[in-house]
């Protein structure tokens, strides 16, 4: 039909649309149905997640696994039509990042324990991050050079990719101090809020520990916040198997078969480098006596939202629930340390990625690798791994970052093959940095002699529904 009505406005143009349209709404409608069902939410996210890549797969499949699945009128169409509940889901996680962030961080510092300790809570999880990220970047230059990373490619035509400006790391730092934390909400510098939120906490605990004031009025106040504003994520979170279903249905549909296989060991390097990872956790997860089994068997909703929202500050109300809920980490710590990790120390897009972006640079432009270009590697992508955002796509100015500090910036119009592949590695990186988040958070636990083993281990809450507004544990979420 070519009339801009249904072209332009309603995006329902041709047969083939409605169907996939119609086959979209089925399976939502049979999700809803399992979930009525009493279906455990960790299966439920699993089957969505399924559903979303055989959906996926299907419209690939019917339009013939074209080149370029952006110019197939009905891919087109129907990807918006995705988007109403995959994107909306993502806006509503968003919409409770920063007040859930700054709530939370005051509510947890004013019912603190009096002997806590806040100094030794943030060198911690700063130590304990950047260390886990020098490793993913010995992880991802090990993997490229042992695979010999772009050898014998040459540039190719299309549009080059654009540098992106490079913010020197005094700065960044700099940043993450709120001279404006208004703007810094308006922001989404999780960062810099988390920074306030200590700030503010920090001074009234303060004040209730000499004895000037009690701040009853304040800490009731901060109290009953978290409390709405833990029921409001439990709501949303509940919300995870339609979100998954559509995101992944929406990334596999639009993105060309031909252009993976173009880069397919790029792919291939970054989810070996992503699985050597998750293994790397596990070994930490048993130097400070974890069972990574058990980690992984409660983990396995947010590492899911993660693989198919690409977005770790997304998934950062359900990284901070699973902490609390499921995993026995002290609130504290998940607050400061998920928090942090949505922007600082992510181990897939600002350690892996921008390793193997160097050697694949490096060996196209003709670039000799020595042993000092592998150490002032792996320095410089730990320090650049400091204010990287935890939403979709921003990987690429890690890359910046790390190839301008090697002297690798003036090729970075090579990066463009990697970056037409960008949705699909995307999903294992943001999975790996939210794991990442995960395990140094109870790492930190354990350093700071908080943890609750017998919380980790408890079986009963593997499958537990995340909203269940019955019980009373939202107040100490």
């Amino acid at each position: 039909m070519d009339i801009p009505f249904f072209q332009q406005f309603l995006m329902i143009s041709n047969l083939t649309s409605v169907l996939i349209i119609a086959v979209f709404a089925a399976l939502l409608g049979f999700i809803y149905y399992l979930q009525r069902q009493k279906v455990a939410f960790g299966n439920l996210v699993i089957i969505g997640t399924i559903l979303g890549a055989v959906l996926g797969f299907f419209v690939q499949f019917i339009a013939g696994f074209p080149t370029d699945p952006t110019k197939v009128v009905f891919i087109k169409e129907s990807t918006k039509w995705f988007s109403l509940i995959g994107g909306g889901f993502i806006d509503l996680i968003l919409m409770l990042v920063i007040p859930l962030v700054f709530i939370s961080i005051i509510h947890v510092i004013l019912n603190m324990n009096r002997s806590a300790d806040l100094k030794k809570l943030v060198t911690s999880t700063a130590a304990v991050a950047l260390i886990m990220v020098a490793i993913a970047a010995v992880v991802g230059l090990a993997l490229g050079t042992v695979a010999h990373l772009g050898e014998g490619m040459a540039l190719t035509g299309g549009t080059p990719a654009k540098m992106k400006d490079v913010t020197p790391v005094v700065d960044t730092i700099r940043a993450l101090i709120p001279k404006n934390p208004v703007a810094a909400m308006a922001n989404t510098s999780v960062i810099a809020v988390v920074v306030f939120g200590v700030i503010i906490g920090g001074i009234a605990r303060l004040i209730k520990q000499t004895g000037t004031s009690n701040l009853e009025l304040v800490t009731k106040f901060f109290n009953e916040l978290h409390l709405i504003i833990s029921w409001v994520a439990d709501f949303v979170i509940g919300l995870m198997p339609y979100g998954v279903l559509a995101l992944l249905a929406s990334t596999i549909a639009t993105k060309g078969f031909q252009a993976i296989a173009d880069m397919g060991l790029f792919v291939v390097l970054i989810y070996v480098g992503v699985i050597i990872m998750l293994i790397v956790q596990s070994i930490l997860l048993m130097m400070f006596g974890v069972n990574p089994v058990m980690y992984f068997r409660k983990a396995r909703a947010p590492l899911f939202l993660a693989f198919t929202s690409r977005s770790s500050m997304g998934v950062l109300p359900l990284t901070v629930d699973t902490l609390t809920k499921r995993l026995g980490v002290n609130a504290a710590t998940a607050n400061t340390v998920g928090s942090f990790g949505t922007t600082a120390g992510m181990q897939g897009c600002a350690g892996i990625f921008p390793a193997l972006c160097i050697v694949y640079i490096a060996r196209v432009a003709g670039v000799e690798l020595d042993l000092t270009m592998y150490i002032m590697s792996v320095i410089v992508i730990a320090l650049g791994s400091l204010g990287i955002a935890g939403i979709p796509g921003t990987a690429t100015m890690a890359a910046s970052v790390s190839l301008s500090g090697t002297g690798l910036g003036a090729f970075y119009g090579m990066i463009s093959p990697v970056l037409a592949i960008d949705p699909i590695i995307d999903m294992g990186r943001t999975m790996l940095n939210v794991s990442g988040s995960m395990t140094n958070a109870i790492v930190v636990d354990k350093l700071m002699g908080t943890f609750d083993k017998e919380a980790f281990n408890d079986e009963s809450t593997v499958d537990r529904p995340v909203s269940n507004k019955q019980e009373p544990a939202h107040v100490d979420a």
